[in-house]
Protein backbone atom coordinates (compact mmCIF):
# COMPACT_ATOMS: atom_id res chain seq x y z
CA UNK A 1 0.00 0.00 0.00
CA UNK A 2 1.44 3.51 -0.52
CA UNK A 3 2.08 6.03 1.51
CA UNK A 4 0.37 8.89 -0.28
CA UNK A 5 -2.74 7.45 0.66
CA UNK A 6 -5.06 8.52 3.89
CA UNK A 7 -3.36 6.87 6.91
CA UNK A 8 -6.29 7.83 8.96
CA UNK A 9 -9.74 6.37 8.81
CA UNK A 10 -12.45 8.71 7.51
CA UNK A 11 -13.95 8.92 11.05
CA UNK A 12 -10.43 11.05 11.91
CA UNK A 13 -10.44 13.33 9.54
CA UNK A 14 -11.76 16.96 10.67
CA UNK A 15 -15.18 18.35 9.65
CA UNK A 16 -13.34 21.04 8.03
CA UNK A 17 -11.51 18.90 5.48
CA UNK A 18 -14.55 17.06 5.02
CA UNK A 19 -16.10 19.97 3.95
CA UNK A 20 -13.44 20.94 2.02
CA UNK A 21 -13.19 17.77 0.05
CA UNK A 22 -16.90 18.19 0.13
CA UNK A 23 -16.40 21.74 -2.32
CA UNK A 24 -13.76 20.19 -4.07
CA UNK A 25 -16.05 17.48 -5.62
CA UNK A 26 -18.86 19.66 -5.73
CA UNK A 27 -16.66 21.76 -8.68
CA UNK A 28 -16.35 18.18 -10.48
CA UNK A 29 -20.22 18.19 -10.48
CA UNK A 30 -20.98 20.20 -13.63
CA UNK A 31 -20.50 18.91 -16.89
CA UNK A 32 -19.51 22.01 -18.59
CA UNK A 33 -16.31 22.40 -15.94
CA UNK A 34 -15.44 18.16 -16.91
CA UNK A 35 -15.35 18.85 -20.80
CA UNK A 36 -13.34 22.31 -20.11
CA UNK A 37 -10.84 19.87 -17.93
CA UNK A 38 -10.95 17.85 -20.06
CA UNK A 39 -9.63 20.41 -22.96
CA UNK A 40 -6.96 21.37 -20.96
CA UNK A 41 -5.43 17.83 -20.76
CA UNK A 42 -2.71 18.03 -23.13
CA UNK A 43 -1.99 21.49 -23.11
CA UNK A 44 -3.23 24.90 -22.31
CA UNK A 45 -5.61 26.88 -24.29
CA UNK A 46 -7.01 30.46 -24.41
CA UNK A 47 -10.41 31.09 -24.10
CA UNK A 48 -11.33 31.24 -27.65
CA UNK A 49 -9.55 28.05 -28.43
CA UNK A 50 -11.77 26.11 -25.84
CA UNK A 51 -14.82 28.06 -26.81
CA UNK A 52 -14.78 26.61 -30.33
CA UNK A 53 -13.73 23.31 -29.34
CA UNK A 54 -16.60 22.85 -26.68
CA UNK A 55 -18.89 24.68 -29.36
CA UNK A 56 -20.18 27.40 -26.66
CA UNK A 57 -19.81 31.71 -26.32
CA UNK A 58 -16.51 32.57 -24.80
CA UNK A 59 -18.52 33.90 -21.98
CA UNK A 60 -19.58 30.79 -20.58
CA UNK A 61 -16.64 29.37 -20.69
CA UNK A 62 -15.10 32.44 -19.18
CA UNK A 63 -17.53 32.05 -16.24
CA UNK A 64 -16.25 28.78 -15.80
CA UNK A 65 -12.77 29.24 -16.30
CA UNK A 66 -12.88 31.81 -13.22
CA UNK A 67 -14.41 29.35 -11.02
CA UNK A 68 -12.04 26.83 -11.49
CA UNK A 69 -9.07 29.17 -10.82
CA UNK A 70 -11.22 30.29 -7.42
CA UNK A 71 -11.23 26.59 -7.04
CA UNK A 72 -7.13 26.55 -7.82
CA UNK A 73 -7.84 23.66 -10.14
CA UNK A 74 -7.07 25.23 -13.57
CA UNK A 75 -3.78 28.02 -13.37
CA UNK A 76 -3.57 31.13 -15.67
CA UNK A 77 -0.67 32.66 -17.50
CA UNK A 78 -1.29 36.11 -19.55
CA UNK A 79 1.06 36.50 -23.15
CA UNK A 80 0.68 40.18 -24.29
CA UNK A 81 -3.52 40.64 -24.12
CA UNK A 82 -4.42 36.90 -24.30
CA UNK A 83 -4.86 34.73 -21.11
CA UNK A 84 -4.07 31.13 -21.24
CA UNK A 85 -5.53 28.72 -18.61
CA UNK A 86 -3.71 24.85 -18.17
CA UNK A 87 -4.86 22.59 -15.65
CA UNK A 88 -3.66 23.65 -11.75
CA UNK A 89 -1.31 20.58 -11.46
CA UNK A 90 -1.29 16.58 -12.00
CA UNK A 91 -4.04 16.06 -9.03
CA UNK A 92 -6.90 17.42 -11.29
CA UNK A 93 -5.81 14.85 -13.72
CA UNK A 94 -5.85 12.28 -11.58
CA UNK A 95 -9.31 12.89 -9.66
CA UNK A 96 -10.42 13.09 -13.26
CA UNK A 97 -9.39 9.83 -13.95
CA UNK A 98 -10.07 7.99 -10.46
CA UNK A 99 -14.07 8.99 -11.14
CA UNK A 100 -14.16 8.25 -14.84
CA UNK A 101 -12.41 4.85 -13.88
CA UNK A 102 -15.39 4.11 -11.28
CA UNK A 103 -18.08 4.92 -14.03
CA UNK A 104 -16.52 3.11 -16.73
CA UNK A 105 -16.98 0.12 -14.18
CA UNK A 106 -20.52 0.87 -13.60
CA UNK A 107 -21.26 1.27 -17.32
Amino acid sequence: MSTKHITKTPLDISDERLYALADLFKVFGDSTRLRIICCLFSCERCVQHIAEELHMNQSAISHQLRFLKQNKLVKKRREGRTMFYALADEHVKTIFNQGFEHIKELL
